[in-house]
């Protein structure tokens, strides 16, 4: 890949990238990881892509395979996790980012393409390379987990003004 092109490349798609890999593996440290592995593969890709949005897809795809990679490896299952917090998209004023990381993974992802990428339902499909109707159930799903997270939080601090009056 021609050096500019790739660090257009980099420098436009970085947040992108370390976004989707931290949707798995929920550490930063680790997110970084993957993201450098993933633009090292870029790096030596030797073919060109045909538009801006087939590269995004590829990056992305590359990502969801390279943290599922290191969720599995034996190494990452032996290891001890610190918590850490996680880092919301820029423009989510709302905080409901904070509830979309407790999603489980796959939930995560198909919100995280939808809502915050943009992506219709068929492209995010094509990406993470499972049926159409997968992806409609699991964005359905973790709506709805969603929803039960955001009334659960309601009423307990409602309860807790409530108390407090």
């Amino acid at each position: 890949m021609e050096q500019a092109l790739f660090t257009e490349s980099v420098e436009k798609y970085r947040a992108t990238v370390f976004r989707v890999a931290l949707g798995y593996v929920r550490n930063c440290h680790d997110a970084d990881d993957i993201a450098q592995n993933v633009f090292f593969k870029l790096y030596n890709r030797s073919e060109d892509f045909a538009c801006e949005e087939a590269l995004k897809a590829w990056l992305i795809r590359v990502t969801v395979n390279e943290a599922k990679n290191l969720l599995m490896s034996t190494w990452f299952k032996r290891r001890a996790e610190l918590d850490e917090s996680l880092i919301a998209p820029e423009n989510d004023d709302t905080g409901l980012y904070e509830h979309v990381k407790t999603l489980k993974p796959k939930y995560r992802t198909v919100i995280y393409l939808h809502y915050y990428e943009g992506y219709p339902a068929k492209e995010i499909a094509e990406i993470l390379r499972i049926p159409p109707s997968t992806v409609a159930t699991q964005l359905q799903r973790a709506r709805e987990a969603l929803k039960k997270i955001i009334i659960k939080e309601e009423i307990y601090y409602g309860k807790q003004l409530q108390g407090n009056v």
